[in-house]
């Protein structure tokens, strides 16, 4: 039997609750929070929906499902006049499904970007120029650098985005931003042997993505400290790192870093760049 109770609460609440549940994996019932409330406002509608859209992304990054075209497309029959933050969460998806192409290369014939790769960073470029404030322009820079480092492989070019993403984030206050440009940072860190740098960025990624209750997005980034803990011939103490890892992303259903925790524990390195054209 179906409870019809109405309840009224604030809807800024809400959606900041609903965000909560999706930062600590909860996808599913983040998306069941939404899609039982029910808004009359029409500009209300539309914040429900973008949420919904941000949650669908946050669960196919991790979890595998592919939920956020669909989201995404009711998101924007509730905001037909456009929206920045909804235009970001399309940019997102479109990086997710050329990063994470389901075995397809990430580039094209010799290295080359095909015309979807320009298209997407033109957007990115379109987004930062159009950002409403200093906070998403930091978020845009942050894609741009993702575009140009694992896209475009043009490794010298990215560190730049990352570091005026780093700047925005600790200006505006915005652990989530500052954690994520701390992260690539730290893995150019890595890639040049200043291992002392890239533990020191990554440990305090770690500890704001702990702070925002981003609980993939901490074992993520635990995965890359046991990489360093590797690296510095503590094997003992990767492994067991990587099997808590493993162990913790298989019960809450985050496939891709299972994947990537029990690679590592047979020897692979999730920092390594792919190989060429697939190969």
């Amino acid at each position: 039997m179906t409870d019809t109770t109405s309840t009224y609460v604030d809807l800024g609440e809400l959606l900041a609750s609903a965000r909560d549940l999706s930062l600590a994996g909860r996808w599913d019932r983040a998306l069941r929070l939404l899609d039982a409330t029910r808004c009359e406002a029409p500009e209300d509608r539309a914040r429900l929906a973008l949420t919904a859209a941000e949650v669908a992304l946050e669960s196919d990054w991790f979890g595998g499902t592919r939920l956020t075209a669909a989201r995404a497309e009711r998101a924007g029959k509730e905001a037909p006049d456009g929206d920045w933050d909804l235009d970001f969460v399309r940019l997102r998806h479109d990086y997710l499904r050329l990063f994470r192409p389901d075995g397809v290369s990430r580039h094209g014939p010799d290295g080359k970007a095909p015309e979807a790769l320009t298209r997407l960073r033109h957007r990115g470029h379109t987004l930062r120029e159009a950002a409403p404030d200093e906070v998403r322009r930091g978020w845009a820079s942050m894609y741009l650098g993702l575009i140009a480092d694992n896209l475009f492989g043009e490794r010298d070019a990215a560190p730049a985005h990352y570091e005026a993403a780093l700047r925005a984030g600790e200006s505006g206050g915005d652990d989530l931003l500052v954690r994520e440009a701390l992260r690539h940072l730290g893995d150019h860190d890595h890639d040049a042997g200043d291992h002392e740098r890239a533990l020191e960025r990554w440990r305090r990624a770690t500890a704001l993505g702990a702070r925002a209750g981003m609980v993939p997005g901490v074992l993520s980034q635990q995965m890359l400290l046991a990489v360093l803990a590797r690296d510095a011939g503590d094997e003992g103490g990767a492994t067991a790192l990587a099997t808590e890892i493993a162990r913790w992303a298989e019960a809450i259903g985050t496939g891709h870093l299972h994947a990537q925790a029990t690679g590592f524990l047979a020897g692979a390195d999730p920092t390594a760049p792919p190989p060429e054209n697939g190969s």
